[in-house]
């Protein structure tokens, strides 16, 4: 980071550390699925193709990150293990919850139309997520026990329902009322007296949910001359179904879940949910404060190598993030600002927000899945003629502002560290293609200040540093801006309404200037 006066506000970021021996696991669960099954019209009450996209994401999240050694999902759900020595981003809660987050949203809408070639995407799924500490490998097999049985509640009601609805002639009120008091047994039995299905004769992937994890497997990696394999021993994510992922018989007859994470000693016979979500690890955010949402590229140095992004900028990759940065604020109200410069996004939520009761992971986690998805969604768009080569993905925390002073600051502070750092990388790339190396360049730059650097580029290259585009030196600002819609009625009267539209700027946010310009803003 870059140095500055405003440098003091990182001293209000708050480390969330899962302190060990805590076991980590990561819980993903759909935002609003039900409206997106809906919209996007998957079978009733299970639809085979969208929980094998599920699957995939998970097998995408395991190849991706090797701490995690254990995941099991079913409808629009997952839960990840980590292993239980695990230093995945210094266990910081907010990172690891939200990187997998949104690695699972962009293979989500990467691997959509290998599922669905003949649906279109109408719109960016997205997904929450939270940490659940399990403080020893009993609350761990706990844990699984309730998600499995609440797969099989789930599915045996949902089962039913549809059947009602489908082929029983019910309305969806009537269905509900047959179901309100019935129990497993009666469940089962009106499956079969009225519809002839046995529900244990189920597709396993409906009942028992999907297990993912890392076995050693023999796996061919080249041919010799004659055409003979040669085959070596490799670790490969691969699904599994059982009626009881939680029992000693399945859990204890792999090596890989004993070493990593410890083997169950007995059977889980009883499931206390209460006790399971104490564990939940929920950091409410302080109330009356100015919530920031800050996300930031992973490895986006490789990423936008790979995808021969412009050096020193790529305003095409700019405005694929401003674009992101739109749909956020047009998805979520209580986002009253954002600031974006090169691969991260700050995004400012009212003072007294309420989204998602202030919870921490959750508001996090559905921002940078948001974004996340909204990114592979519009990258034809921006880069029609670039094949998206694999996915992105994006970390994000929480850090809470007590005054709009302070506030300012921060955005000030991202706004001095978008200046020196471009200034820096112009100066640098500039000398790498005269024909400098990169350590030349860095060695020519070490110890420079500003006007150093401005002379260098002008006299040497003949770039007005401050000429270049705002977008690159300033960054950019998305807000909301009132505007009055004027409608004539039929007696020609003219009435004007009041509206607001979402802009992007490339401005000074530092000076007052722009504050007093735009005072609803902070209000």
């Amino acid at each position: 980071m870059a140095n500055s006066k405003y440098e003091y506000v990182k001293s209000f970021e708050v480390e969330d550390e899962v302190m060990p021996p805590n076991l980590i696991v990561v819980r993903i669960d759909g935002r609003d699925f039900r409206r997106f099954s809906q919209v996007h019209e998957f079978e009733k009450p299970n639809d085979k193709k969208a929980l094998d996209l599920m699957n995939q994401c998970a097998m995408a999240v395991i190849e991706e990150y090797p701490d995690v050694v254990f995941s099991y999902g079913y409808s629009d759900e997952y839960s990840f293990v980590l292993k239980k020595t695990s230093k995945f981003y210094q266990r910081r809660s907010s990172k690891i919850s939200s990187v997998m987050v949104s690695i699972f949203s962009s293979v989500y809408v990467t691997k959509w139309k290998e599922f669905f070639p003949c649906k279109e995407l109408r719109y960016p799924p997205s997904f929450r997520s939270r940490i659940v500490c399990c403080a020893s490998i009993e609350v761990l097999q706990a844990y699984l026990a309730w998600r499995q049985k609440d797969c099989h509640v789930q599915n045996q009601y949902n089962t039913c329902f549809w059947e009602l609805v489908t082929k029983g002639g019910k309305t969806e009120m009537e269905a509900q009322e047959i179901l309100k008091d019935a129990k497993e047994q009666d469940r089962n039995e009106l499956l079969f007296q009225q519809f002839g299905i046995n529900y244990n004769e189920c597709l396993a992937l409906f009942r028992q949910g999907t297990c993912i994890f890392k076995m050693q497997v023999e796996d061919v990696v080249k041919y010799i001359k004659d055409g003979t394999p040669v085959k070596r021993l490799r670790r490969k994510a691969s699904d599994f179904r059982s009626e009881n992922i939680a029992g000693r018989s399945f859990w204890n007859e792999h090596a890989s879940l004993l070493k990593e994470l410890g083997g169950f000693s007995e059977d889980c016979v009883k499931i206390n949910p209460d006790y399971i979500r104490s564990f939940l690890f929920e950091s409410k955010l302080m109330p009356s404060t100015w919530i920031v949402i800050r996300i930031d590229g992973c490895h986006f140095h490789r990423f936008s190598d790979v995808h021969e992004f412009n050096k020193p900028n790529d305003k095409q990759a700019l405005d694929l993030m401003n674009l992101c940065a739109v749909a956020v604020l047009e998805e979520f109200q209580d986002i009253i600002f954002s600031y974006g410069v090169s691969d991260e996004y700050s995004f400012v939520l009212k003072k007294n927000s309420q989204l998602y009761q202030r919870r921490a992971s959750e508001i996090v986690s559905a921002i940078v899945s948001f974004f996340s998805s909204m990114y592979v969604m519009k990258w034809k768009d921006v880069f029609p003629m670039k094949e998206l080569k694999y996915p992105p993905s994006f970390d994000g925390r929480a850090v809470c502002y007590p005054s709009a002073e302070i506030l300012r600051d921060y955005l000030a502070w991202r706004q001095v560290d978008c200046h020196i750092n471009n200034q820096y990388n112009t100066c640098f790339w500039s000398l790498v293609k005269s024909g400098k190396c990169k350590s030349e360049a860095q060695s020519c730059l070490k110890g420079t200040q500003a006007r150093e650097k401005n002379e260098l580029l002008l006299k040497e290259f003949g770039i007005d540093y401050n000429t270049l585009p705002l977008m690159f030196r300033q960054g950019s600002s998305v807000f909301r801006v009132k505007t009055e819609k004027t409608s004539i009625l039929e007696n020609s009267t003219s009435v004007g309404k009041a509206q607001t539209k979402i802009v992007t700027e490339y401005c000074n946010i530092i000076e007052q200037s722009f504050w007093e310009a735009n005072p609803s803003i902070l209000d």
